[in-house]
């Protein structure tokens, strides 16, 4: 799986794997163990491959990696998770207030950045605004976009599933089955009557019951595993930023997406 930050990974990870293994409380590791984010360094590669080679049943991996860095393979599918990106930029801002700084740059090598941030509605305003590139800051709204069009541009390859984040919160039960169907597991029939209660296993609400189980936090860099999941809601971006910084995005958005991919993205194809 291929998603930008705060995009429903975690998410994805949770419904991938109850497909996998079923319900949580029968998973043999928690999420961060069974599904690791394979380019994020924080743990020995050598320690990760072994721990994924051992697994026994269907392996899904995490990578914030754009699909045009991600190898196809046969027999592997990739799957994108789309979100309207101001909303993720709210959630990635409000995760940045729950990160261990110190504990990530041990974990990482890099340098601690503990300063402190603007305000959010300053801090969107300036992230609408900057133009970077997409592949050095990938998650600046240039970063989101390539990430966003490359594989809207492959969504009709026969190893590629998009989905949206925004359906999945409108019906989670139809869009699991049809993401079951499509990479093989069966639809709800295959599952007897367990399926309900992985639908229910994948909610918002029982994914922040279940954080100590489910939040990626292979280091311990999160302060709180329940904060992660903080709200998820559609619509946040908006209401955090003036109508000027709005027109901006929407401005942006309109020269760097194709129609279709708009139009998609709004829920309005």
């Amino acid at each position: 799986m291929s998603t930008r930050s705060k995009h429903g990974t975690t998410w994805l990870q949770t419904i991938l794997l109850l497909l996998v293994h079923g319900p949580v409380d029968r998973w043999p590791a928690p999420l961060w163990q069974l599904s690791p984010w394979v380019d994020h360094l924080v743990e020995p590669i050598p320690a990760v491959v072994s721990r994924v080679s051992a697994q026994e049943r269907r392996r899904v991996l995490k990578t914030h990696t754009p699909l045009d860095g991600v190898p196809a393979v046969p027999g592997v599918w990739r799957i994108v998770v789309v979100r309207d990106p101001l909303d993720a930029a709210v959630s990635l801002y409000h995760q940045g207030s729950n990160l261990d700084r110190e504990r990530l740059a041990e974990l990482t090598g890099s340098p601690s950045s503990i300063a402190g941030r603007a305000p959010l509605e300053e801090w969107l305003a300036a992230w609408v605004d900057e133009v970077a590139d997409p592949r050095a800051r990938l998650d600046s709204l240039d970063g989101v976009l390539h990430h966003l069009t490359d594989a809207w541009g492959r969504r009709g390859d026969d190893d590629v599933v998009l989905l949206r984040y925004a359906d999945l919160l409108t019906d989670l039960d139809e869009q699991m089955a049809l993401l079951a169907n499509r990479l093989g597991f069966g639809g709800p029939e295959a599952y007897g009557v367990e399926w309900p209660l992985l639908v229910e296993a994948a909610s918002f609400t029982a994914m922040r019951a279940r954080a100590d189980h489910l939040a990626p936090d292979a280091g311990g860099v999160l302060r709180d595993p329940s904060a992660f999941f903080r709200r998820g809601l559609t619509g946040s971006g908006e209401a955090s930023v003036p109508s000027p910084v709005m027109d901006r995005y929407r401005e942006r958005l309109s020269m760097s997406l194709p129609a279709d991919l708009q139009a998609w993205l709004a829920g309005s194809a």
